[in-house]
């Protein structure tokens, strides 16, 4: 089975940075895509970015510029740097992984993390 977690979340003051990161562990052989989405309070979980094993990384308009997300495929791993942090940034940011190779099978199902809070805030 696979299972992903995150870590690297927490509080910090707007215009702070902080660094997510998201371990995919299993018999995993691949992954197709990763990627980070948040769910703020009373709000649909929404895309923040995702990054293909090969090909151009996508973000949503609102993080452009701040976030840069990147992946360490030997690992399995997934990162999002953020920096210059909005109190609108403040969410559970959640890592999926889309695409699984396992025992040379691919499974396109999506997996999920449990999420880590950023609370941005002064």
């Amino acid at each position: 089975q696979v299972q992903l977690v995150e870590s690297g979340g927490g509080l910090v003051q707007p215009g702070g940075s902080l660094r997510l990161s998201c371990v995919a562990s299993g018999s995993i052989r691949a992954i197709n895509t990763m990627g980070w989405y948040r769910q703020a309070p009373e709000k649909e979980r929404e895309l923040v970015a995702t990054i293909p094993s090969g090909g151009s990384t996508n973000y949503a308009d609102s993080v452009k510029g701040r976030f840069t997300i990147s992946r360490d495929n030997a690992k399995n791993t997934v990162y999002l740097q953020m920096n210059s942090l909005k109190p609108e940034d403040t969410a559970v940011y959640y890592c999926k992984a889309e695409g699984v190779v396992i025992s040379g099978i691919l499974y396109a199902s999506n997996y999920w993390g449990q999420g880590t809070q950023v609370t941005v805030s002064s």
